[in-house]
C-alpha cells in the first residue's frame, strides 16, 4: 500500500463531533478495539471498512460488513473512490458519519465569518439569537416530526431576519415536481395555498440554481409576470441544495426552495443579512437532506422487517411435515429469487390417494406472494374435500378472473392412488416428468393457465405408475435457468437429469452447476414423488 499524504476528516458519532487525519494506508474502521477509527454503533461490524490509498487516489473498501457502508447516502457493493467532501456512513445512515477531507474548523467558517461581521452593524445580540433559533432545529431532528420542525424553524428564522410578510418551503417530490411542504406568515399563521406566489421567480431560481433576490420590484428590471399579477413588492428565492455528489450535477442535487415575499412594502436586506440567509439555507438543506435520509432508512427498515416476517410465514407454509403413505414418499424444495416468491407446493394424503400440487404465480415479489398464499389456502381446502381436479382448476380460474387482479398462475395437480393409477391436470405449467426403468417421459395433457380466460375448459389426464417410478414436477425457474451464455437449462436437460439423479437435491446441484455464477431471476421449485407400489 502507498503511504498517503495526511487528509483531515470530521466524525459525527452519537451527536459528538471529533476531528482527525488519515495518514496511513489501510485505515481500518470498525468496532474492534485497536482499529484506526473505533465506532461503537451496534450496526457497525468489528472490521467494517477500510480506507486505502491506491494509485494516487483514496478508496473506500467494505470488509464484508453485515449492514453495509454508504457513500453520500448510497450503499456501496464492494469499493469506491473517495473525493473530498464525501460523506461516509457505517452500518446505517443515522449512525456514525465521517466527512472525508473536511475539518470541522473549516466546515463552519462561513457562519463564523458572518458572526464576526455582526457586531460592526450593532445588531449582534438579535442576529446571534436568530442563529440560535435555527440551530435548535438540529436538536429537534431526533424527535418525532423532525422534518416539520426543521421547516418551521427555517421559516421562523428567515422571516424574522428578512422582515418580509410570508415564507414558503417547497421540496422536490420523487417525480421531480416541486411541492409545497410548509408556509407561514410573519405572525405564524399557516399558509396552505401557493397560488399567489411568484412562480416566475421560482422558475428563474431553479433554472439558474442561484438565488433570486429582488428587494423592490418597482425599481427592478427583474420583474416577472407573476410578480406584477400578484402585486409582489419584494421576493427572495433560494434553492436548497444537497451538498453531495459532483458540482456538475447541480440540477439533480436541488432538494427544494425557500421562498419569501412581501406585497405591501419593499424589503431591506444588508450584505450581512444576505450572507446569513445563505448560510441558514445551506444548513437547512443539510438538515432536510439528513431528515429525508433518516425517513427513507426507517421506511426501508420497516419494509425489510415486514418482508422478513412475510418470508418466514411463507417458508413455514411450505416446510410443514410432508405426508407419508405406505405406497409413496414426497420431497419438495422451493428457492425464491427474492425474499418472498410466487411459487408454492402442497401435498395431502387421504385414505387411498396422495395428491400433490405445484403452482407458479405470474410476476415476482409481494403481489405474486399474496396471490400465492390465497391460492394455496383454496387448494388446500379443495384437495382435502377430494373434489375432482378439473372442478378445482375451474374454481380457482373463476376466482382469479372475478377479482380482476391482472395476474394468472400455472399449476399442476397430480393424484396418485395406491395401485399406481394417476390423475393429473396441467394448467399451462411445465409438464410433469415420470422416470421409470424404461426411461423418462413427460405427461402430455395440458390446459390454459388459471386466471387467464373466464369459463375456460379444463381436462384431466391419466397415467399408470409402475413400482419404483419417480414423478417430478418443476417450475419454469428450473427449465428457464440460464448459464453465463444466456442458454436455458430446458426440459430436455431436466428429462436427462432425472434419469441419472438419485434425488431432487442432485437435480438442484446440476441446475446450480449449469448456471455457474449467473444468478437465477425466477423462483425455483421442485417436488418429487417416489412411488413404491
Amino acid at each position: 500500500m502507498q503511504e498517503p499524504a495526511s487528509i483531515p476528516y470530521t466524525l459525527i458519532d452519537n451527536r459528538l463531533r471529533t476531528t482527525g487525519t488519515i495518514s496511513k494506508s489501510p485505515f481500518i474502521c470498525g468496532r474492534l478495539p485497536g482499529s484506526d477509527l473505533v465506532l461503537s454503533h451496534p450496526y457497525v461490524s468489528r472490521r467494517h471498512a477500510q480506507i486505502t490509498f491506491e494509485d494516487g487516489a483514496y478508496m473506500l473498501v467494505d470488509l464484508g460488513s453485515r449492514h453495509g457502508t454508504y457513500v453520500n447516502g448510497k450503499l456501496i457493493k464492494d469499493r469506491c473512490q473517495l473525493r473530498e467532501g464525501d460523506t461516509l456512513a457505517f452500518g446505517t445512515l443515522s449512525g456514525p458519519v465521517l466527512h472525508f477531507g473536511v475539518n470541522s474548523a473549516t466546515s463552519t467558517s462561513t457562519i463564523r465569518d458572518i458572526i464576526q461581521q455582526i457586531p460592526e452593524i450593532g445588531t449582534a445580540n438579535t442576529s446571534i439569537e436568530k442563529l440560535r433559533w435555527f440551530f435548535d432545529a438540529a436538536r429537534k431532528l431526533t424527535g418525532e416530526g423532525g422534518m416539520e420542525q426543521i421547516l418551521a424553524a427555517l421559516l421562523e428564522t428567515t422571516l424574522e431576519l428578512t422582515e418580509v410578510e410570508r415564507g414558503y418551503v417547497f421540496l422536490c417530490a420523487p417525480s421531480g415536481e416541486l411541492k409545497l411542504a410548509m408556509g407561514r406568515s410573519r405572525e405564524g399563521t399557516p399558509l396552505t395555498d401557493d397560488a399567489t406566489v411568484s412562480h416566475g421567480a421560482i422558475r428563474e431560481a431553479l433554472k439558474t440554481a442561484r438565488e433570486f433576490i429582488v428587494t423592490d420590484t418597482l425599481s427592478s428590471e427583474q420583474r416577472t409576470e407573476s410578480v406584477v399579477a400578484h402585486s409582489i413588492r419584494s421576493v427572495i428565492c433560494i434553492p436548497l441544495r444537497r451538498h453531495r455528489g459532483s458540482s456538475s450535477d447541480r440540477e439533480s442535487q436541488i432538494l427544494g426552495l425557500l421562498y419569501l415575499d412581501s406585497r405591501l412594502r419593499p424589503g431591506t436586506l444588508s450584505e450581512v443579512d444576505s450572507n446569513l440567509l445563505r448560510a441558514i439555507s445551506t444548513d437547512a438543506a443539510a438538515l432536510i437532506d439528513n431528515a429525508q435520509l433518516a425517513i427513507a432508512e426507517e421506511n426501508e427498515r420497516r419494509y425489510r422487517e415486514e418482508l422478513d416476517v412475510a418470508a418466514k410465514i411463507q417458508s413455514n407454509l411450505m416446510t410443514a411435515k410432508l405426508p407419508s403413505v405406505s405406497f409413496a414418499t414426497v420431497a419438495a424444495r422451493s428457492v425464491p429469487c427474492r425474499e418472498i416468491g410466487g411459487d408454492f407446493f402442497l401435498a395431502i394424503a387421504n385414505e387411498d390417494a396422495l395428491t400433490v400440487a405445484v403452482a407458479d404465480i405470474s410476476g415476482k415479489g409481494i403481489s405474486a406472494a399474496i396471490l400465492a398464499s390465497t391460492m394455496q389456502g383454496m387448494l388446500y381446502a379443495q384437495l382435502h374435500s377430494r373434489l375432482p381436479l378439473d372442478a378445482i382448476a375451474d374454481a380457482i380460474n373463476q376466482y382469479i378472473c372475478d377479482k380482476d387482479i391482472g395476474k394468472y398462475a400455472t399449476m399442476t395437480i397430480v393424484r396418485i392412488y395406491a395401485g399406481g393409477r394417476t390423475e393429473y391436470i396441467n394448467c399451462g405449467h411445465v409438464p410433469p416428468f415420470v422416470c421409470s426403468q424404461t426411461g423418462a417421459i413427460r405427461l402430455p395433457e395440458s390446459n390454459l393457465p388459471v386466471g387467464m380466460i373466464e369459463r375456460a375448459d379444463f381436462h384431466v389426464g391419466e397415467a399408470q405408475l409402475a413400482p419404483g417410478s419417480r414423478l417430478l414436477i418443476v417450475t419454469d425457474g428450473v427449465t428457464e435457468a440460464r448459464d453465463t451464455q444466456g442458454d436455458f437449462f430446458g426440459e430436455e436437460r431436466v428429462e436427462l437429469a432425472i434419469s441419472h439423479c438419485d434425488s431432487m437435491d442432485d437435480l438442484f446441484r446440476q441446475v446450480q452447476a449449469f448456471c455457474e455464477s449467473n444468478e437465477n431471476d425466477d423462483d425455483c421449485t421442485i417436488l418429487e414423488v417416489c412411488y413404491s407400489g
